[in-house]
């Protein structure tokens, strides 16, 4: 197991938001991530554990800066981890040149295509690794955990969720990229980090995955706003994952939020009803 590195620790709301660094194994690269702890852990009390996804361009900052989760995560007693979006500074050509792609925009994929796949590895990171670093180091109760993200994050906190029956016991999006094979975004890092042959790029499309899931119930929470400007451009396709959950019959409440957009401020106004659904299941 890699060695924790502390970067930042800020008491908040009795407990401590902290950052810490780590030499990853499955993305070859040092990474960062969040981690929230209320009070009870500080003290060794063993808590569930939510896990949030950041979207494009984002870093472990944006969470824990603009969210306002750490209020109700104090209050409902969970603990909250948020990783870094991609990897950073491989050293691989390309990996700058653009927003939607390679540094910030990792995907939540584990990459197959030559020049990406030795670090490019975000599903792995965030289902196997990253779990594995949180229980080994910290108070958690480690078979009651949750998912969340945001736009990107959304789209893998839904394909984390419904490709691993059980593991986690709740899922929520705000915007999720939802139907990424049909969309410019998944159309772009899918054929970049997974290749042409598009079999491959549905075993990371929520809209695909919900009509083969065999597992335990999952209950999806999904908050969209209707004045977002990447829902008007067709990159979101919530409708589409709707018809998919309805066809499967698969539990989804999709809330369109009118007036709000893409950003943290849309978040922050709605974080308190997903921590709240997420606890439903965690207590």
């Amino acid at each position: 197991m890699s060695k924790l590195t502390l970067i930042s620790s800020n008491k908040c709301f009795g407990g401590e938001q902290r950052v810490y660094s780590h030499e990853s194994t499955e993305v070859a690269c040092t990474m960062k991530f969040g981690i929230f702890l209320p009070s009870n852990a500080l003290d060794g009390v063993k808590l569930p554990v939510l896990y949030w996804l950041s979207g494009l361009t984002c870093t472990e900052q944006n969470f824990i800066t603009k969210a306002g989760a750490q209020r109700v995560a104090a209050k409902q007693d969970v603990i909250i981890v948020n990783p870094d979006t991609s990897p950073r500074g491989c050293n691989i050509e390309g990996e700058d040149d653009s927003y939607d792609f390679g540094s910030g925009a990792g995907f939540y994929v584990d990459a197959t295509t030559e020049k990406w796949k030795a670090n490019y590895r975000m599903y792995s990171y965030v289902v196997k690794e990253l779990p594995d670093l949180i229980n080994e180091n910290f108070p958690t109760q480690a078979d009651k955990k949750g998912i969340f993200g945001h736009s990107m994050g959304g789209h893998g906190a839904l394909v984390c969720a419904l490709k691993n029956p059980g593991l986690y016991r709740s899922v929520s999006a705000f915007a999720p990229i939802a139907h990424p094979t049909k969309c410019g975004w998944g159309k772009k890092c899918f054929a970049g980090y997974l290749g042409p042959d598009e079999n491959l790029w549905r075993e990371y499309d929520a809209t695909e995955l919900v009509k083969s899931y065999n597992g335990p119930p999952l209950d999806i929470l999904v908050d969209q706003g209707a004045s977002d400007n990447f829902l008007k451009e067709g990159q979101l396709l919530p409708e589409r994952l709707i018809e998919s959950c309805a066809e499967s019959k698969m539990p989804c409440i999709m809330r369109m939020q009118e007036g709000y957009d893409h950003s943290y401020f849309f978040i922050a106004t709605f974080i308190e009803d997903h921590i709240l659904h997420h606890m439903k299941y965690l207590q």
